[in-house]
This record gives C-alpha cells, structure tokens and sequence, in this order.
C-alpha cells in the first residue's frame, strides 16, 4: 500500500517498536517511535500524525491514562490500543475510552498489517468526504 500516512509506535520496548517500525515501513507507512507518554505527547505537538499505536502497558503512567488524553487533545488522529493483557475487559475499556482497533500482543504480521490497513482505510474515507451539504 503507497501512502503517506504518519504513524507514530508508543511503546516501552525498543524490540516490539523496531519489529512493528520495521513492518510497516515496508508497507509505506511513515514510522517514528518513542518510549513514554510524555514524548508522545511532546511528539504530537510537533508533528502531524494520522495514526497512533499505544502500548497499554507502558510503566508509570500507563497507556489507558494516554488514550484518553490522545482523543481530546487530538481527535482527528486514528488510535490502535495494544494489549499484553489479551482480556476481553481491557479491550472494552480501551474501545470505550476512544480507541478505534487494538491489537493483542504477541503480535502477528498478518494481523498488525490487516488491523493498521484497516484504520487507515477509515481515516482516508473521513479525510475525503465531502462536508455534508445544509438542508434548508
């Protein structure tokens, strides 16, 4: 898939960031990557990102306290919640506060490509629609 969608990987361990940079790069994302929620956020201010993956389980302030923090400051950008948890009650929790996908660790190729396609696919068709036209 060509794009010049910017994705930005939340994510404590360096490993799990270079393999899902790596991935999808070679599908032609545009990839950067940080440690906290802190340089997520100063990232964000900075930079213009489509799309976000967050490690729910990022120490200190943990991913659930960053996903909502992403949506109010940030709501045109799309969010993958990523759980190591893979419970059914971390899912709901993280779609309810305002995450669009999820994706369980350990991850699979496969699934992180169709799962970032999809959001993608999502945001392209909210970018160029047209806005609604008034009804008198």
């Amino acid at each position: 898939m060509e794009s010049t969608i910017f994705i930005l990987i939340v994510d404590n361990d360096i490993q799990v960031r270079n393999r899902l940079g790596q991935l999808l790069k070679r599908r032609g994302y545009e990839i950067a990557g940080v440690n906290t929620d802190e340089e997520a956020l100063s990232f964000l201010k900075s930079n213009n990102v489509d799309l976000i993956i967050i490690d729910l389980a990022l120490p200190g302030k943990c991913g659930f306290d960053l996903l909502p923090t992403v949506k109010e400051t940030f709501p045109e950008i799309a969010i993958i919640a990523a759980t190591p948890y893979g419970d059914a009650h971390s899912v709901k929790k993280a779609l309810k506060m305002g995450a669009d996908e999820y994706l369980t660790k350990p991850f699979r190729d496969q699934e992180i490509t169709l799962v970032v396609e999809r959001v993608c696919w999502r945001f392209l068709s909210h970018q160029s629609r047209p806005s609604p036209i008034p009804i008198p």
